[in-house]
């Protein structure tokens, strides 16, 4: 599979859980942002990165149904979140 291919595809997957998580608990990213600024964009993709340092040096885990692959498609969820509400609140 081409590349580019797989990039648009996980690209869409990522799009489409946005769309899902965002209809569920509403914009609370955008919220947080408002709130509490460009910080609190960093603790979520702090905890994110925290999560997937601890699967990748397999720390003994509490909690097995959360996958390499869903952690980063969260953390890169929030950096595009975060994209956003920087050139939103940037105008």
């Amino acid at each position: 599979m081409d590349k580019v291919k797989q990039f648009m595809d996980i690209a869409d997957s990522l799009s489409k859980l946005y769309e899902n998580k965002n209809h569920d608990y509403g914009d609370s990213f955008g919220i947080s942002f408002k709130k509490y600024g460009k910080i609190s964009a960093l603790t979520r993709i702090s905890d994110k990165f925290n999560r997937f340092e601890s699967l990748m040096l397999g720390k003994e885990q509490k909690v097995q149904d959360e996958k390499v692959e869903d952690t980063l498609k969260d953390m890169a969820s929030y950096c595009i979140m975060t994209l956003i509400e920087i050139q939103n609140n940037s105008k």
